[in-house]
């Protein structure tokens, strides 16, 4: 039994934030159930190349990207375009717990599947739509994209190097950080509505907004400048209130150094062969480096540049002084510690081709995550989960495809 057992969810989002969310409740135990337009499907499926491989290496149709939030999933394809199709979505959400949806605001208000019109077929139904600016204020109207968001949210101003710098300017996050943690914050949200549900037997409408979590998850940088009212400018890999916390040359490459006391840039100093530096009244607290960084730094590159990536990793571990190397993705699921967390698995479907996955990071000792189902085919369960939920005879099933109504 998942930690979810027992609850229904139905995703009629797409892409990424919505998807995400959804995985996660499929992970804990919920049955989700993928709504998609027949023929095509969620664009992610089309986002490629790269594309899943079978097991004689040849491309399938399904893209890579998919195949990240779209696990623990049934893939039920139903044209919500057509009254029909509408009807049969309002009959599995009086039969859900959950409904996720990313349309824009009033989108789905036409075909009567907005919360409104549901929470009068289901009122225990939690209806969590994910839009770019939220269901109220003056940008609601508009469409949201993650890399839009890091941008006007503020994330960007204070990703990459300095203007004077070589190399600077703005840049995003390599991955959709945005559409990614407003998944979780939408998983969160709609567990904490189904508790409170619990007590209520009522649904409600989780509104959740891209620029919202972003905005929130701006944390101590949000705070560097409401407590002083100066916008933190981009310091590159280097930590506004600590330092040393950074990348640094080494003979071979680079490291990251993320010494957090000053009693471990002692022992930092000391391994270097550079007591002086600790005792240094410019260095030797944080908040002196922090103000000296520009003189401090240049003289730990001096050192740092004299052993190569291994042996500082060595040698700083043993003395208790945080650091790392800088991974590619090869390097990262080729770690002993990410093979022994069981990070990367595979599973397979009816097809029989392996699907490769990145596991759940979250670890329950009761009720563990379970992985049951690899990213679907499109419409693989349409006649089942119909035929199931809603009694659809297969004569009826056979009608509703010609008309393509599925």
């Amino acid at each position: 039994m998942g930690a979810l057992s027992g609850i229904r969810v139905l995703d009629l989002s797409r892409i990424l934030a919505g998807p995400w969310a959804a995985q996660i409740l499929g992970d804990l135990g919920a049955e989700v159930l993928k709504i998609e337009r027949p023929g095509s499907g969620d664009d992610t499926r089309h986002w490629g190349p790269p594309w899943l491989q079978d097991d004689s290496g040849r491309d399938t149709d399904t893209a890579a990207y998919f195949l990240c939030a779209n696990r623990n999933k049934r893939s039920v394809t139903i044209d919500i375009a057509r009254a029909e199709g509408q009807a049969l979505v309002r009959e599995l959400a009086a039969a859900c717990d959950v409904l996720i949806e990313n349309y824009k605001r009033g989108a789905l208000v036409r075909y009567g599947l907005d919360y409104a019109s549901l929470k009068t077929l289901n009122p225990r139904l939690v209806y969590c739509s994910i839009t770019g600016f939220g269901h109220s204020g003056p940008y609601a109207a508009r469409a949201g994209y993650d890399f839009l968001i890091q941008g006007l949210g503020g994330l960007m101003s204070i990703t990459g190097r300095g203007d004077d710098e070589p190399g600077g300017g703005p840049l995003k996050a390599g991955v959709a950080l945005t559409d990614i943690l407003t998944g979780l914050y939408a998983a969160n949200a709609v567990q904490a509505a189904l508790i409170r549900r619990e007590a209520s037997g009522c649904g409600q409408h989780v509104d959740m907004a891209l620029l919202d979590v972003q905005v929130a998850c701006l944390a101590n940088q949000a705070m560097n400048f409401l407590t002083t009212g100066r916008p933190p400018g981009r310091l590159g890999n280097a930590h506004p209130n600590i330092v040393p916390y950074q990348d640094f040359p080494t003979a071979d490459g680079h490291m990251i150094l993320a010494i957090g006391n000053d009693a471990q840039f002692a022992r930092f100093c000391d391994e270097a062969g550079a007591p002086g530096l600790a005792a240094d009244p410019r260095f030797a607290s944080n908040r002196a480096r922090v103000v000296h960084r520009a003189e401090l730094i240049p003289l730990l590159e001096a050192l740092t540049v004299k052993r190569e990536t291994a042996r500082w990793i060595s040698a700083l571990e043993a003395i208790g002084v945080p650091c790392g190397p800088i991974n590619d993705l090869a390097a990262v699921f080729a770690d002993v510690q990410v093979a022994e967390r069981g990070l990367r698995l595979d599973l397979r479907g009816d097809d029989g081709v392996a699907v490769p996955q990145v596991a759940s990071p979250i670890r329950l000792s009761e009720s563990p995550v379970a992985y049951l189902r690899p990213p679907p085919r499109l419409g693989a369960d349409t006649d089942a989960v119909l035929g199931e939920l809603l009694g659809r005879s297969p004569d009826d099933l056979a009608r509703l495809r010609r008309e393509g109504v599925i």
